[in-house]
Order: structure tokens, then C-alpha cells, then sequence
């Protein structure tokens, strides 16, 4: 087998020749488009992912009650969403026989493992949030700073040129 060659299409590891295997390259997966380590990240770092999965915590609830508290996502997105959650075992969706049809979402047991690197993921952002806003402040002036137009010289100015 050649080195770099991969084993399968979802396979990520570097293989090598010699026997040797690993990935040398911790950021390899991310130029890769057909790894699964990367399609997984995509899917669940995806804005509405995260909050569904935070909606969920310790509770189930319907599709209404999810919609009204994700501000901003439409019907469809929702729906796409809860399916690719539902297809990667971190959603379950229960569909009671009652008329109108009722239809519950809850974490999964991997989902709720995926709920606890999420809660890590907001509170280092709580803790960092005051840092964040002062560099983006600080890189905001500096563009500014570095792209302003010089300024027109004066009538005073253009007399002595």
C-alpha cells in the first residue's frame, strides 16, 4: 500500500509502508471531504445542532416547543436538522398515536455524552467572553486604522505644495 493511501473512504489514519501508521497530521481530516471524522464534526458543530442538543438536556420535547425556542430557525432547517441528529443516534424521536399526531425528541444516551463536551464548550466561552469582545474590539480599531482613507489636504496644505 502506498504511503498516505487510505484504507477506506471513511478511514482517516495515514498509513505507511514500513508498517508505521497514525496520523502525523492532527488537522489532516479537515481537507478531506469523504472522512467521517470531519462530516461528524460538521454536523454536530452546526449552529442548529448545538442548540437543539442543549434544548434537549434532561428533557423531550416536541417539534412546536423546540421551533418557538431556537430563535431564527425556519420549519425546514429544524426538520433537516432533527433528522441528521436522528440518523446519527443522537436524537430520538417518539411519534405518539393520537390525533393530531404528537411527536416527541429526546437525547439519546450518545447524545447525552455529546451534551457534556458541549456544556465544557459554552462554559469556556462564558469564562472567556469579556477576552474575546476586548481582541475583536482591538482588531476592529486596527483594520479600521489600517484601511482608513488618507485624509483630503486642506486648502493651507495644497498652497504650500
Amino acid at each position: 500500500m502506498e504511503e498516505g493511501t487510505l484504507k477506506s473512504p471513511s478511514h482517516c489514519e495515514v498509513t505507511y509502508t514500513d508498517g508505521r501508521s497514525g496520523d502525523t497530521d492532527p488537522f489532516q481530516w479537515d481537507t478531506r471531504e469523504d472522512c467521517e471524522v470531519r462530516q461528524i464534526l460538521d454536523r454536530v458543530a452546526d449552529k442548529w445542532s448545538l442548540l437543539v442538543i442543549a434544548l434537549l438536556d434532561r428533557r423531550k420535547l416536541r417539534f412546536s416547543e423546540l421551533k418557538r425556542e431556537i430563535d431564527g430557525v425556519s420549519q425546514r432547517m429544524l426538520t433537516v436538522t432533527l433528522r441528521q441528529l436522528e440518523r446519527d443516534g443522537l436524537v430520538k424521536r417518539t411519534v405518539h398515536p393520537v390525533v393530531p399526531p404528537r411527536v416527541d425528541y429526546e437525547l439519546t444516551p450518545l447524545g447525552g455524552t455529546l451534551h457534556t463536551t458541549i456544556r465544557s464548550l459554552v462554559t469556556w466561552t462564558e469564562l472567556h467572553q469579556n477576552e474575546i469582545a476586548a481582541a475583536r474590539e482591538e482588531y476592529d480599531a486596527r483594520e479600521a486604522a489600517e484601511t482608513a482613507p488618507e485624509p483630503a489636504p486642506t486648502a493651507a496644505a495644497a498652497a504650500l505644495v
